[in-house]
């Protein structure tokens, strides 16, 4: 089969990348479908994982204002479905240029759009004011609108898929990137976090909590694992919270199981989240996690104080709270570890990718 992928980027070291990384690469060597993919990658940069290089990359700008990206848009990936003349097309996009993809292009092939994120992750503050409260509520409206116009839905998790009104909706997790993992001692006096800077993500309150917890334990390290950006900058309010001293900004890896093995709990501060693979990763590495109650990811995977702990959201606290009870019970963390590492039997690579094969084989009969 010849399948089509449009997605934003793929020379970040976010999760959507990994997971495309991981699923097109088995799809054209395991099942030996013709893979293509469009991107937005700044003229083929190179990836900051590794694909397969059976796949076929196409790459395009857009600039200029809305109405502009949008034309563009519509020209280049018309063009590319022409000539590619693919059996289905999967969307791995959260922009709005997704959910306007079945207005805006003219193809006859099956659609399938695949959510990747919460469908309510607008900022917490645009309701603050009532103009910005419509607009708000409108693209939500306007997503889930969009949503039934696809052929096929594909949510991440059972609370995900709840969040959209949609018939055409199923569910098919994303797949660790391997079958075994090795584990954590979990005796470093080390708490780990990995993500994108941006407010989604909630390392503002990371740093805010981690403030409450060194007050009690300051031999304690927090590590920060994410690209910096000039728009928004943690190390100056590490700084403003006197923290600087026990958290580490550092880079993006490859390997981060390497990094989830020289740590002792995993913390999570995220305002919204679909399905977070950090949390799978270190769950799979034996790491507690602890993590705010957001929409919808992590209560998909954890099982409050079963494996791991779920806070409610936005209470610092809460949060810091049991982040200490970690620090000061190495038997709670090794019980909560143990625990957290059975997950990886229900997220292994071939069986969910048997799931989309199955899929894909659906809508070509």
């Amino acid at each position: 089969m010849r399948i089509l992928y449009i997605t934003p980027k793929i020379n970040n070291e976010g999760g959507v990348a990994r997971i495309l990384s991981i699923k097109l690469n088995y799809l054209a060597e395991k099942f030996n479908h013709t893979i293509h993919l469009i991107t937005q990658n700044d003229g083929h940069s190179k990836p900051f994982f590794e694909f397969s290089p059976k796949l076929h990359l196409h790459d395009i700008t857009l600039k200029g204002n809305p109405i502009s990206f949008l034309l563009q848009y519509k020209k280049q990936v018309e063009a590319i479905v022409k000539t590619v003349n693919p059996d289905i097309i999967v969307l791995c996009d959260f922009g709005y240029k997704a959910f306007l993809f079945p207005y805006i292009i003219k193809t006859s092939k099956p659609v399938i759009f695949e959510a990747h994120a919460s469908r309510f992750n607008e900022p917490v503050n645009y309701k603050k004011h009532f103009l910005n409260n419509i607009v708000h509520n409108f693209k939500y409206y306007f997503r889930n609108h969009s949503a039934k116009k696809f052929n096929q839905f594909v949510a991440l998790s059972d609370q995900a898929l709840l969040e959209w009104d949609v018939k055409n909706g199923i569910v098919i997790p994303n797949p660790l990137w391997k079958n075994e993992f090795s584990s954590s001692a979990l005796d470093k006096k080390v708490v780990i976090a990995a993500a994108r800077y941006s407010f989604e993500k909630g390392i503002d309150r990371l740093l805010k909590i981690w403030k409450l917890v060194i007050e009690k334990h300051p031999d304690w390290t927090l590590e920060i694992y994410g690209k910096t950006t000039t728009s928004i900058d943690f190390e100056k309010l590490s700084i403003e919270l006197g923290i600087v001293n026990s958290v580490k900004f550092l880079s993006p890896t490859k390997n981060i199981e390497e990094k989830y093995n020289k740590a002792s709990i995993y913390a999570m501060t995220s305002r919204s989240e679909s399905f977070p693979m950090v949390i799978l990763e270190a769950m799979s590495c034996g790491l507690p996690v602890v993590a705010f109650d957001c929409p919808v990811g992590p209560r998909a995977l954890i099982k409050n104080k079963e494996n791991g702990f779920l806070i409610e959201d936005d209470d610092y606290f809460a949060f810091a709270k049991q982040l200490i009870e970690l620090i000061e019970n190495k038997d709670l963390r090794i019980k909560i570890g143990s625990d957290a590492k059975q997950i990886k039997s229900k997220y292994q690579l071939d069986e969910i990718m048997e799931q989309w094969n199955d899929l894909f084989l659906n809508f070509k009969e």
